[in-house]
């Protein structure tokens, strides 16, 4: 992915899905707000579980020009057609990932709070790194991602970024001069609208 010239949205998935609901659901918020990219991040391993997914989100987003990648399954993504993969493990698969691949799928990667990560998965050919949480959250080790770390890559490090993790209106009006993407995921799936709950979040925008 290019960085934008201001931070666009990256959407996440809930970790699971109601394929009768879902879709119908994804394309009013595709239909509402401008998307770059959606990532499928399901908690299931379940190959036909994710296959389903895949293949349903991906006419979804391919209908409307956005981008689908799926989190760590590199052989699905490439079977199913999907636009790329991002790596949760920070840089250990990148290399091998974009040999697989090839040179047109998007290849992400998340790196938590750790510049070193990010800087090995950006010389391994990674197309984004994704720092975070940069909000309070319980979930992992709980560690954030600072500001300071989005300001020191946003002026040494060409690839893009992306912040996520608990996000808030204020803290999307911090981190927007230092960043390139935002991760948005469960901050709006639990609304009534969640496209109506997107455009409150990014208001600061």
């Amino acid at each position: 992915m290019d960085a934008p010239e201001s931070p666009q949205i990256y959407l996440i998935t809930p970790p699971s899905l109601d394929l009768d609901v879902f879709p119908d659901l994804l394309a009013s918020v595709l239909d509402s707000v401008e998307i770059a990219c959606i990532r499928l991040d399901l908690v299931s391993h379940e190959e036909d579980d994710l296959a389903r997914a895949a293949d349903t989100l991906r006419t979804v987003a391919h209908a409307r020009d956005v981008a689908l990648v799926i989190s760590d399954h590199v052989l699905l993504a490439q079977r199913l057609g999907l636009d790329g993969v991002h790596l949760s493990d920070a840089a250990k698969s990148v290399r091998d990932t974009r040999k697989t691949l090839g040179p047109d799928a998007i290849v992400g990667c998340f790196c938590a709070a750790t510049r070193h990560d990010g800087i090995s998965a950006a010389e391994a050919g990674a197309d984004y790194v994704s720092f975070g949480p940069i909000g309070t959250t319980s979930l992992g080790v709980g560690e954030q991602a600072s500001s300071d770390l989005f300001q020191w890559w946003s002026d040494m490090i060409e690839v893009p970024v992306v912040a996520e993790g608990a996000l808030d209106p204020g803290l999307i009006a911090r981190f927007a001069p230092f960043t390139d993407f935002f991760g948005i995921g469960n901050e709006i799936w639990d609304a009534d609208n969640p496209g109506q709950a997107l455009k409150g979040l990014i208001k600061a925008l």
